[in-house]
């Protein structure tokens, strides 16, 4: 952060799920809860989901992700394409990204310029399977994750993500999907993210639903899930095997944020 308080920054999307990319070297780690609330305001600030804090590390980057409430998450798999987007631009094709959730591989397949595909191997899930008194499916992708799957969308649905979130069985919170499947390779999500509220779409709540429809039998690999904000795929070969999640990810603008 410079003497006036100027922080530069990028800002970045993958089907709608938004995110600042930030010198991680510039915002101290005590100041980032506060700054993430204050940059990623809609209103008062740039807005967006989320802030990832990034800094070289060997072939690839180390990145340390706060949520827009300034609570500081493992892991975004479609903030994780957008770092790699972004780097794309300069050079980068492929390497690990450390993330709060351990190292991560991510690969380039296509693009140039602001917009690009990706690939992110997010490792094998942990699955803690279905929790008939929650009617949802549990599991973890590097963060927690309720999967609820339903015939139909219901138009409470933020209101009992939210209730999930915060629900006692869940310590740290948890991301919260509602999954409806079309066919055998394709489902339709809704997402309630921890720390964030509905998002157009999730990296890491696609690749949980696309997980918890094949670990259910509902489902095979690969998976397209469409989210309000787009499609992506997730393929999993099931067990230990890791995910893969591709999907775009484009740079939407790059400036300077005036933080007091």
């Amino acid at each position: 952060m410079t003497n006036d308080g100027n922080v530069r920054f990028a800002k970045a999307e993958a089907n709608g799920n938004d995110f600042l990319i930030v010198d991680a070297t510039v915002v101290s780690p005590s100041v980032r809860p506060a700054f993430a609330r204050r940059i990623c305001d809609r209103h008062r600030g740039v807005g967006a989901d989320g802030v990832e804090f990034v800094r070289p590390r060997g072939s690839g980057f180390e990145l340390t992700l706060y949520n827009a409430d300034g609570s500081e998450a493992e892991i975004s798999g479609n903030g994780t394409r957008c770092v790699a987007a972004f780097y794309a631009r300069h050079g980068f094709r492929s390497g690990e990204l450390l993330t709060g959730a351990g190292p991560r591989r991510v690969t380039v397949l296509d693009g140039a310029g602001a917009f690009w595909t990706i690939e992110v191997e997010l490792g094998a899930p942990r699955i803690e399977g279905r929790d008939a008194a929650l009617g949802a499916f549990v599991l973890s992708v590097g963060n927690p994750q309720c999967v609820v799957t339903v015939a139909d969308f219901p138009g409470d649905w933020e209101a009992r993500g939210a209730a999930l979130e915060a629900h006692p069985r869940f310590p740290e919170r948890t991301n919260v999907e509602f999954m409806r499947v079309l066919d055998r390779h394709r489902i339709e999500i809704r997402i309630f993210e921890r720390g964030v509220g509905p998002t157009a779409s999730s990296g890491t709540g696609s690749s949980a639903s696309a997980v918890a429809a094949i670990a259910q039998g509902l489902a095979n690999s690969p998976v397209e899930v469409v989210t309000p904000g787009g499609s992506q795929k997730v393929i999993w070969g099931g067990g230990s095997s890791s995910i893969k999640l591709l999907g775009p990810a484009s740079i939407v603008a790059e400036g300077v944020f005036l933080y007091p």
